[in-house]
């Protein structure tokens, strides 16, 4: 009796969060008050509904509205943490393989790409795990969070059979792994055409879109920390005592929280 309840309530809550991706903020939360004081409560005042019937939709179209709320919650939730994977974490090691496609993923959008997310760790990916688009250039990248076992000729010739699937060149397609490649792996990428980022690249490429906050003392960068007396800014520079007490300025520790990823 519960199946076809959570079944509905799965795919309301999958459109909820296809539509928060796909619109900015303000449309999510004009079709929000459309949803609620307009279709669940204006119109059918309006029209002089009957007592029952307008609870009925006033209940559904609360729903409806909530759905879209939380589910660009969500979706800024999530991008949230794509953004702190990169400004905050410092051994790749310690990230899953979802997390490791975030942080991929978000290296991506800060270089000007428009990602879409599609690796699934609850069934197949199609071997892509980023579509990456952008001034009608498509690119898609494979993600192996491997940390000793290098990346073989097999998988190369895998992710080439890929892109011809996808019927793209060989040049749109990038390899990223947190390990290295093997030299037959090098040499069959390089004839095709294929990008490879293996753990020193990617690291280089972090540090370029990196944006912390500078020291007023020094200039080197701040990192955001808790403490149990709340958000702080500290100087990574040895010596240094440059430090910013954010428990005056709940603002700014909020906006470092949720700062847009774009550059």
């Amino acid at each position: 009796m519960h199946q076809p309840l959570e079944s509905v309530a799965d795919s309301l809550d999958r459109c909820a969060t296809t539509f928060a991706r796909r619109f900015s903020g303000w449309w999510v939360a004009t079709v929000a008050l459309v949803m609620y004081p307009g279709l669940g409560l204006a119109l059918p005042l309006a029209l002089g509904w009957s007592m029952r019937a307008l609870v009925e939709v006033n209940a559904v179209c609360t729903v409806l509205a909530a759905a879209v709320s939380l589910g660009w919650l969500g979706v800024q939730i999530e991008a949230g943490n794509r953004r702190h994977l990169v400004e905050w974490t410092t051994d790749l090691r310690l990230l899953d393989s979802s997390e490791f496609e975030w942080l991929v993923g978000e290296v991506f959008r800060r270089e000007g790409w428009k990602v879409k997310e599609t690796g699934r760790s609850d069934g197949p990916d199609g071997n892509i795990d980023l579509d990456l688009t952008h001034d009608g250039q498509r690119k898609i990248v494979q993600c192996k969070r491997w940390t000793s076992q290098l990346v073989g000729v097999e998988q190369i010739r895998l992710f080439l059979g890929t892109l011809m699937r996808e019927k793209l060149p060989a040049e749109s397609g990038v390899f990223v792994t947190l390990s290295n490649f093997t030299q037959q792996a090098r040499e069959e990428a390089q004839q095709a055409g294929i990008a490879l980022i293996d753990n020193r690249d990617l690291y280089a490429r972090i540090e370029r879109i990196r944006r912390p906050e500078a020291c007023p003392l020094c200039g080197r960068p701040m990192t955001l920390g808790r403490s149990p007396y709340g958000w702080w800014l500290r100087c990574v520079g040895n010596g240094c005592q440059g430090k910013r007490d954010l428990g005056t300025e709940p603002g700014r520790a909020v906006e470092l929280l949720i700062e847009p990823g774009s550059p």
